[in-house]
């Protein structure tokens, strides 16, 4: 029963991630190397660009905030970037412009400001080749080349005039 809790895999969680408690505020710039959970206020910037923050049901955030992923269960108030997705739940309230390859607004939730959702840059370089090859292979036969949409996947080097 001893080794229980130690095979536990909570733990190792607990270890790579950071937390701001409801009576925390902070003013200024955070800069985090692991998961972030805010259940408190903030004021200045967050950055956790390889990592996940969650701004809890008590955090309320007034900052610009960068990460891999948002999860929004309380306040943030400015502007919000996330390399994969923004999860903005049903109590939540978000002011500010995103900017994410995915996000997903629950019913109930509140928000305010533009969406400009970006594209992996993996999946650019594939279709990139495979519109250059389509290109390439048209080339000797000019009346083919606008049968591919204009500015995709095309470089300098594919167009000869």
């Amino acid at each position: 029963m001893s080794s229980m809790p130690f095979k536990s895999p909570e733990p190792d969680s607990a270890r790579n991630s950071a937390t701001i408690g409801k009576a925390v505020k902070i003013i200024g710039q955070i800069f985090s190397k692991e998961d972030l959970y805010v259940d408190g206020d903030v004021e200045g910037t967050i950055e956790c660009q390889d990592n996940k923050l969650t701004v809890g049901p008590n955090g309320k955030l007034q900052a610009a905030v960068r990460a891999r992923e948002v999860v929004v269960l309380g306040q943030v108030k400015g502007n919000v970037e996330a390399n994969d997705r923004i999860d903005i739940r049903k109590d939540a309230r978000l002011v500010g412009d995103i900017k994410t390859a995915r996000i997903v607004i629950e019913d109930g939730a509140y928000f305010k400001g533009s969406i400009d959702i970006v594209k992996a840059e993996p999946a650019k370089a594939g279709a990139a080749g495979a519109n250059a090859a389509g290109i390439s292979a048209s080339a000797p036969k000019p009346a083919p080349a606008p049968a591919t949409p204009v500015g995709v996947g095309v470089t300098a080097g594919d167009v000869k005039r």
